[in-house]
């Protein structure tokens, strides 16, 4: 291998790195953010025009366009209730696979609410986010989220880790 090619290689090892760390900052920034009540900051982490889709709740797979419907949600008064008791929207490290200029996330997310003096673990999902580079950093395209409850639906979405 000549003096180029390892320059070369050593190059794409280290974008290669570089996206990952940046994709692990980009989806646990999504905790604080959403925690805090800055709903348009969390909502400016998604391309203008991507979406959330979740099931859970009284959802069995609704899909929020970002950024307009993902402030309403965030500013609403049900999530609002979750960030004035007392919450942590909390990413669990992610299997992350690179393509270029994309890039999926696979792993768990979980919602913690303080309940008097404990905490009780009120929701746990399974999350297949697609990710886009852009000029800003990368974004989010898509981010498909089911609870896990023992359903085909949360399963599909574990197995595409093994693909």
């Amino acid at each position: 291998m000549t003096q180029e090619e390892r320059l070369e290689n050593l190059e794409r090892r280290l974008q290669a790195a570089e996206d990952q760390l940046a994709i692990l900052n980009l989806l646990n920034s999504y905790g604080p953010l959403v925690d805090s009540g800055a709903a348009r900051e969390a909502a400016a982490l998604w391309l203008e025009g991507g979406g959330y889709n979740y099931s859970g709740g009284n959802s069995n797979g609704t899909r929020l366009e970002a950024p307009a419907a993902l402030v309403n949600v965030y500013e609403g008064a049900g999530h609002r209730s979750l960030v004035e008791t007392g919450c942590s929207h909390l990413t669990a490290t992610p299997v992350i696979t690179l393509q270029g200029d994309s890039a999926t996330a696979l792993g768990y997310t979980y919602v913690i609410l303080k309940e008097g003096e404990r905490w009780i673990l009120l929701r746990a999902a399974i999350n297949e986010w697609k990710l886009t580079r852009t000029p800003s950093g990368w974004r989010i395209a898509e981010r498909f989220n089911r609870i896990i409850s023992g359903n085909e639906d949360s399963h599909e979405v574990m197995r595409r880790i093994a693909a």
